[in-house]
């Protein structure tokens, strides 16, 4: 072979060898952030042109992809939309975005779940059209219904959970948004509705239900007060005596707390637990707060979840139990005031920890996971969160709770033919016009099947007249009614 041809064969070598680092460069070590690179147009055709599973509640779809002739071949549909909104979340391909058990279950509902290995394996050989898996959540249509019903026209959220298991059976957080309207395939509309989302004053993107606003919970934190006391002392119980002054000054400060109608609790300045309880004195659980003081206090809040980030698989965001820098501060905490914040969902789980005997299950959205011929892939086992309280110091409260609903502030949530436990809390925001109306339940007091908490923001409809019994319980009536009937 002459010079020029070794020459030439010599550069073709080379091109070769170069093509080769430079293929398996791009295909191997740069294939992952290619594939994450927005302006790759084929990876969002890819990801949301797929046949999604469907999300189903009870034994109805309430999302799923219907074909379309268009470059994604799906839309996602939502129905009925806005009841399910802040759990089902929404796909969007006009913001390659998605929220709530769409993006948590993504991989199952997309099929790229490992578990779905072999469902992708068996689509290889049998040449079906690739399907995402299923997810089964945890909610009862009904009590969702009632949740969504009773909120309609009102600011605010519902929680209701199986106490036993900690299975999420309804959530709920008003006003709502329909998510149709941003998982549509036009991108100026799907902007359109995002933007009018944005500007509503209404907050319908907040998912109240999961803290993404945080409030006061008023005279709802009292059982938390009473649980530390409790915890204190086991010869204390409901028959105990505890201070019921009509005025509590608070050391170091010009404020007084007064109880509601300015009068002491049961015409004395002493009187029994289950009084105070069921009346809501303020003096009583201020003076108890300062007495435990800030350490007993951020202990038990801290066993009932304050401060932890929880995922449902959605994100709580945490409830918060402040530093004080004063008795007087320790006192207001001890009356769900001052910067004592939290969420429906926190509130419902104190409410179910009581109901369990003093065990806390760990909250959860996801019951099951199918793959796309409906065989099991996963299914959520029921899981202790915390053992805040004892199952002595829970039945306490829960005699306490009974009494409230009986014959105290919570009257409007009492079921005929039901013993209910509950606490009723109205929260002040600093505004004289805007107060949140609070109540925590469970039922049957004797074999807890439902433990629900009712935010109104604002006082709801019943704005700056609004108070926990005559406001929230209603609510908690109906959400009991559908849960035990």
């Amino acid at each position: 072979m002459n010079l020029p041809l070794r020459r030439l064969g010599t550069v073709i070598g080379v091109m070769l060898i170069a093509l080769m680092i430079s293929t398996t460069t791009i295909q191997f070590f740069q294939a992952s952030s290619l594939n994450t690179d927005a302006r790759n147009v084929r990876t969002i055709y890819r990801e949301f042109g797929r046949d999604r599973g469907p999300i189903i509640v009870g034994d109805q779809s309430v999302a799923w992809s219907e074909p379309i002739d268009d470059v994604y071949a799906f839309q996602r549909i939502y129905d009925p939309g806005a009841r399910y909104a802040h759990v089902t979340g929404y796909f969007a391909t006009a913001f390659n975005a998605s929220t709530g058990i769409e993006r948590w279950s993504n991989d199952v509902l997309g099929g790229t779940a490992d578990s779905l290995l072999l469902s992708r394996i068996q689509d290889l050989f049998t040449g079906r059209q690739p399907q995402g898996g299923s997810v089964e959540l945890t909610l009862d249509p009904e009590l969702q219904q009632v949740a969504a019903d009773a909120l309609a026209g009102q600011r605010g959220a519902v929680v209701a959970l199986d106490p036993s298991t900690g299975a999420i059976l309804a959530l709920h957080s008003s006003p709502s948004f329909d998510p149709n309207a941003l998982a549509t395939h036009d991108r100026e509309a799907a902007t359109d509705a995002w933007e009018a989302l944005l500007a509503d004053p209404e907050k319908p993107l907040e998912n109240r239900a999961t803290g993404t606003i945080l409030y006061p919970p008023g005279s709802t934190f009292k059982v938390l007060v009473t649980a530390a006391w409790l915890e204190l002392d086991p010869t204390r119980d409901a028959t105990s005596t505890v201070p019921t002054p009509a005025e509590l000054q608070l050391p170091q400060s010009t404020s007084i707390i007064r109880n509601p109608g300015q009068t002491s609790c049961g015409g004395a300045d002493t009187g029994e637990l289950v009084y105070a309880f069921k009346e809501s004195c303020n003096t009583t659980f201020a003076q108890l707060a300062m007495d435990l003081g800030e350490q007993q206090l951020a202990a038990i809040t801290e066993d009932f979840g304050f401060g932890t980030g929880l995922n449902i698989p959605l994100n709580v965001n945490p409830s918060i139990y402040p530093d004080t820098a004063s008795d007087a501060e320790v006192a207001l905490t001890g009356i769900g005031q001052f910067d004592v914040r939290v969420s429906a969902l926190q509130m419902a789980m104190v409410a179910a920890a009581v109901a369990n005997d003093g065990t806390l299950m760990r909250p959860h959205l996801v019951a099951t996971e199918r793959d796309a011929d409906l065989a099991v892939i996963n299914r959520t086992a029921p899981e202790v969160f915390s053992e805040p309280i004892s199952a002595e110091t829970a039945h306490e409260l829960t005699t306490l709770m009974t009494a409230v609903v009986e014959s105290g502030t919570g009257t409007p949530a009492a079921v005929p033919g039901v013993t209910v436990a509950g606490k009723t809390g109205t929260a002040e925001t600093g505004n004289e016009q805007d107060q949140h109306a609070w109540m925590i339940a469970f039922a049957p007091a004797e074999d807890p099947q439902v433990a629900v908490a009712v935010l109104l923001e604002n006082g709801g409809r019943d704005g700056s007249a609004a108070y926990g019994g005559s406001s929230a319980g209603p609510i908690v009536r109906r959400l009991v009614e559908a849960a035990v009937r």
